[in-house]
């Protein structure tokens, strides 16, 4: 039996001793047995590293299985099947071709910071899973050691996940041409397929960050063009050499011009040869395909069958993506829009910009807007945000791509105000018709006032004749702040009902004529709005079909939008492979259709129980958010739990103080979500389901079992309480116990710790944290009895196999941190007091080791205590010295004992983390 058996097996005794003490932690347990043997040498770093390799790997292997099952299945001939059967579903060519020339779903690659494996990692739980061949060998093959997560190499990933899904789309696109030349020769060339949108905001997302210039973006665009020319150009080399020649000359003109935007344009001598280079005329600066579409489907009409196909496949994708790899997202916060169009309304700051005066003094704006000339200079030396990306916008437009619709996502947009000053800064640059303003709701506010907001804004004349312009309504649902704030499960009967609301004001104010593009946007996480359990889950969780059957029935065209976000979305398009499976699930499930005479489920209809049921879940939940005690403990060790996982930082910058009190709003939701998994139990998913059957369990659990929505709400807390351990939440805690540490050498046998562990325990006296993490698992143990009570009365439709192997291999990840914590405590509570510098002091340091801020803890003891310096004999000095001698204090033997250990355990703790949130599926 090999060391990691013998940890899972004697876990399992420690559990059972749980039925004579109640109170006794097997966790804790295990971890103080590991810091034992730690401290006495019995075990060392190195071979606790082994064993944090192997964990690692167990959690890689987690991860490519999951990834096969959703996506699954991935082998292409059998997909190529699944789109064959689709293709023949309509009876008549017209049918066919409407059905396939409006997208499926639109799919958009975000960027927010969930790159949490190693660039070598990814690739290696992509490759296995496609290959269904996940083992050790495959799987882990790969190092852990994470390379540094800039903005240009998420976008790099970004546009890699957007070739390989374009690659997947042409397929699919080749199979319907395919189908309906086999069935309609006659006809089949006026087929014009689009069968799934791509799209990416990664480089254009202004909210939150100050790091992306409009030449950031401006470069990023002119990149994806050249990227997305040269592959037009090979897919046309074999059947239009001339025409291939001529994109691949503008796609070295667009790349041309895109490595002049990654200069330094600061000097405006600089910026002048840059924008004159950029608007001029060229030959080869092509700004449209309309043209080029025209010409290709002439050579089509009358080419023989193999050339006309592979001509329209690659018109098919140039009416797809345009002169970019896809659409893009531009996204601003409505804070920054009021703050712009506040200049032009209400110069003085008197006006309340959410009352009926601003509106009206909106209307008369758009009523009088004039279109302005715009050119770089004016977008260099604009200040306003908002604005600039409006300019900016302009720019892209007129000298980019000029058929492309740009999407304008609106954060914590709460106001109609807001979304009339987004269009009436479109109108002001004369870019209207090519931008689609969609509001976010995801705050509290946004998603409990909604209905009203959408009435509001649906009425107003300028935007109904903007709506009809564009041919589409568009919103944002985000499962972000929506997920931490009022709960994931609340979250998402929230957003379903605004949705339902949506398709209500759109009928009410005569829209049905355009279609609703609502993009949910989510994370891989079940912390974060993806569904663990299923594709269809996945699909049908951010957008049910009760919400799409409101669409169908009032005759409004759906558009749905998803995302995948960073490292942990990208994996479904990691291979050509996944890719393509991925898109089929899509093809297969059709999100954007629904039965409209589907018997209705029980849950919309017994709204006496499902609301209250619903109200109650939120209520404990804003109860967490609203309770010290919860704040407190998620950020008890700041955010030192986590890896950095992106360009965007994870929080606003404090001091140790406030690290103390630490609010959760200065923390970002992905963060947030990472945290609760880390210390071994996601709140925002679970808590509040049992306490809010308390009192009703038959009918609740009744209700639940009878109605589709019911039992995916059901699906989703079982996956998230599987993985849960609130003996895990409590053993933190007892890591900041002044009577453990003073206890814990009481018998003698830790002679060489008993030092340390005694300061440990006069310096934690005061300490409050193990207090706070007592309380907050006495109330995840209360909610969750009555969860269990809940869950007895409802069958497991999916029970997990090896489901309390995982909960071991989890337990054990958690007992080595566990000892890992507790090694560099004694490290750093044992390295010798030394002068306060730069305000800080032995005991901040101690502190930030507490809190996990281990780089700038270490940074600060190798300042005083400096590795190396300069030696007696380095100097050409003719006095003799017979000082230092052997009694001088050297430093060497505090970095090997103190400050190295520190570093090696703060990695290993690290790694652990990944291990963590592989088996969870995702980071936050």
């Amino acid at each position: 039996m090999n060391r990691l058996a013998e940890l899972d097996r004697r876990l399992q005794e420690l559990h059972v001793r749980t039925a004579e003490t109640p109170l006794f932690n097997p966790v804790f347990q295990l971890g103080l047995e590991l810091s034992r043997e730690l401290e006495s040498g019995q075990l060392t770093l190195g071979e606790l590293e082994g064993l944090v390799a192997e964990l690692e790997c167990q959690g890689l292997q987690a991860r490519a299985t999951r990834l096969a099952r959703l996506a699954g299945p991935v082998d292409p001939t059998v997909n190529d099947a699944s789109i064959a059967r689709l293709a023949g579903e309509e009876a008549d060519f017209p049918a066919f071709a409407a059905r396939w020339a409006k997208p499926l779903a639109h799919v958009v690659f975000t960027a927010h910071p969930t790159f949490l494996l190693s660039r070598a990692q990814g690739e290696a739980v992509a490759a296995s899973a496609s290959a269904e061949t996940i083992g050790e060998a495959t799987t882990c093959v790969a190092s852990s050691v994470r390379e540094p997560i800039t903005l240009d190499s998420e976008h790099a990933q970004a546009m890699e996940a957007l070739a390989r899904a374009q690659n997947a789309r042409d397929r699919i696109t080749g199979l319907l041409f395919a189908a309906a030349r086999k069935r309609w020769p006659d006809q089949w060339r006026s087929l014009s397929p689009v069968p799934l949108r791509l799209a990416s905001w990664v480089g254009y997302d202004m909210d939150g960050r100050t790091d992306i210039t409009w030449a950031t973006s401006l470069r990023y665009r002119l990149s994806e063009k050249a990227q997305r020319l040269a592959g037009y150009a090979a897919a046309l080399e074999p059947v239009a050499p001339d025409l291939a020649q001529q994109l691949s000359r503008a796609s070295a003109y667009a790349a041309g011009q895109a490595a002049v935007f990654a200069a330094d344009l600061s000097a405006p001598a600089a910026l002048s040869a840059a924008a004159n280079a950029f608007t001029a005329d060229d030959p080869d600066k092509l700004t449209s395909l309309t043209g080029t579409i025209a010409a290709l489907e002439q050579r089509a009409a009358t080419a023989d069958d193999d050339t006309a196909e592979s001509l329209l496949r690659v018109v098919a994708a140039m009416r797809a993506d345009g002169l970019g790899m896809g659409w893009i997202h531009f996204r601003v916060n409505a804070s920054q829009l009021q703050n712009a169009i506040r200049r032009r309304i209400d110069p003085d700051g008197k006006l309340d910009l959410a009352s009926q005066a601003a509106l009206v003094r909106l209307r008369e704006l758009l009523g009088a807007v004039k279109p302005l000339r715009a050119n770089m200079a004016a977008l260099a030396i604009e200040n306003s945000t908002a604005v600039r990306q409006f300019l900016l916008i302009a720019q892209i437009l007129h000298h980019i791509d000029a058929d492309t619709p740009i999407r304008m996502l609106v954060a914590e947009c709460e106001q109609p105000t807001t979304v009339l000053a987004a269009l009436y800064f479109a109108e002001l640059f004369g870019v209207a018709d090519k931008v689609d303003v969609s509001p976010l709701f995801e705050t509290e506010s946004a998603l409990e006032h909604g209905g009203r907001f959408l009435d509001a804004v649906l009425s107003e004349p300028h935007y109904q004749a903007y709506a009809r312009r564009r041919g589409r309504v568009s919103i944002q649902t985000g499962f972000s702040d929506a997920g931490r704030f009022v709960g994931q499960i609340p979250a998402a009967l929230a957003i379903e009902r605004l949705q339902g609301r949506l398709s209500e004001a759109m009928a009410a104010n005569g829209l049905t004529d355009v279609a609703a593009l609502i993009f949910n946007t989510h994370g891989e996480s079940m912390g974060r709005g993806a569904h663990p359990t299923s594709f269809a889950d996945r699909l049908e969780w951010p957008l049910s079909p009760w919400a799409r059957r409101r669409f169908v029935r009032a005759g409004i065209a759906l558009e749905p939008e998803v995302s995948f976000q960073g490292g942990d979305g990208y994996l479904f398009f990691g291979t050509p492979e996944l890719a393509y499976a991925t898109l089929t699930r899509f093809a297969e499930l059709a999100p954007a259709q629904a039965d409209p005479d589907a018997a209705p489920d029980p849950f919309y209809r017994r709204t006496d129980l499902s609301l209250d049921f619903y109200r109650a879940i939120r209520r404990v939940q804003q109860g967490y958010l609203a309770s010290a005690t919860y704040a407190r403990a998620v950020t008890a060790f700041g955010l030192g739990l986590l890896n950095e996982t992106g360009s965007r930082k994870s929080r606003r910058q404090s001091d140790l103080a406030a690290d103390r009190t630490m609010s959760l709003r200065q923390i970002r939701a992905i963060p947030h979500n990472a945290v609760l998994q880390q210390l071994g139990y996601p709140v925002n998913v679970i808590a509040g389901f049992g306490t809010a059957a308390d009192g009703n369990y038959e009918a609740i659990a009744a209700l639940l079992r009878d109605s589709h929505r019911g039992r995916q709400l059901v699906r989703l807390v079982r996956a998230a309480n599987s993985l849960a351990s609130i003996k895990t939440v409590a053993a933190y805690g007892e890591l900041f116990n002044s009577a453990y540490w003073a206890s814990r050498p009481y018998r003698g046998d830790e002679e060489g710790i008993a030092d340390a562990c005694l300061a440990l325990a006069e310096y934690l006296t005061k300490d409050d944290r193990t207090g706070v993490y007592r309380r907050f698992a006495s109330r995840l143990r209360v909610d969750a009895l009555k969860l269990h009570k809940l869950l007895a009365l409802i069958p497991d439709e999916a029970p997990l196999a090896g489901r309390e192997q995982v909960r071991r291999e989890l337990g054990v990840l958690q007992a080595l941190r566990l000892a890992l914590f507790q090694h560099m405590f004694i490290r750093a509570v044992s390295v010798p007091t030394f002068s306060r510098a730069n305000d800080i002091s032995r005991d901040d340091v101690l502190e930030m080791v507490f809190t996990l801020r281990i780089d700038e803890a270490l940074a600060q003891l190798r300042r005083a205590f400096p590795a190396s310096a300069p030696g007696v004999d380095d100097f050409a000095v003719s006095e003799p010295s017979d000082y230092p001698d052997e009694g001088a204090v050297g430093y060497g033997a505090i970095h090997r004992d103190n400050i190295e250990p520190i570093a090696a355990a703060h990695a290993l703790v690290l790694r652990i983390t990944t291990a963590i949130a592989n088996q969870f599926g995702a980071h936050g």
